[in-house]
């Protein structure tokens, strides 16, 4: 598949309210198909770019675009529908509803988002995605039943069941055993591939680098800045 520019970050600085945090990205351009690992000091900034592309955090200048949509410039409602349509994202925190079930949160993208359609071929999906996770025979159990390593499983399940074209992953292997987290990285990098979709995946294991495509490393980066 003939790859194209999917993510571009031009001119883009940010900053959180308290603290003295700033990102500052010049120019940063990620193709579709990629599989882009970021990685770097904890606070240097590596899900703030996620959420940036994501639309979870908007620049103070500069512009964020996806594809054919600057999701810098759309507001709360219109970037909530860019997300389900396009992005699936691993939370670092999982973000799991607790009062559903791990079948349930998996199908949770369906429950809020009018332009989806749940059907019998949506639950297959889901199904085969908790099988290759190995959380088949967990589906009826809460997030509170589940350890961390299921509750990240469930999550990867959720960000992958809607087929998006970009997949956002905040150490999606990261409370994981070391042969989970190949079983994991392999199904992150079918399912992209099948869909022609980005993984941009930040992690903090240096092992799993040589799989990726390209890594962009904040460590050397003065005030965060990636060029």
């Amino acid at each position: 598949m003939e790859r194209r520019e999917l993510i571009q970050l031009q001119d883009v600085s940010f900053g959180y309210p308290q603290g003295a945090f700033r990102l500052s990205i010049p120019a940063l351009a990620i193709d579709s198909g990629a599989r882009v690992a970021v990685v770097g000091p904890s606070g240097s900034g590596k899900t703030t770019l996620l959420n940036l592309v994501a639309g979870l955090a908007i620049p103070e200048t500069g512009s964020v675009t996806v594809g054919e949509t600057v999701v810098s410039d759309l507001n709360d409602a219109a970037r909530r529908r860019f997300r389900a349509d396009r992005i699936g994202f691993v939370f670092q925190n999982f973000a799991l509803m607790d009062y559903l079930t791990a079948g349930e949160n998996i199908l949770y993208p369906y429950r809020i988002v009018r332009s989806l359609r749940l059907d019998a071929g949506v639950r297959k999906r889901a199904l085969q995605l908790a099988e290759a996770c190995g959380i088949a025979d967990k589906l009826d159990r809460h997030p509170g039943a589940l350890s961390q390593g299921e509750q990240q499983r469930v999550a990867i399940c959720r960000a992958l069941v809607t087929r998006p074209s970009l997949i956002l992953a905040d150490e999606a292997t990261g409370n994981l055993d070391p042969e989970t987290k190949v079983v994991i990285l392999d199904l992150l990098f079918a399912r992209a591939a099948e869909q022609g979709a980005a993984l941009l995946a930040v992690t903090h294991d240096h092992e799993l680098l040589q799989r990726f495509d390209r890594v962009i490393d904040f460590a050397d980066l003065r005030q965060a800045t990636v060029s």
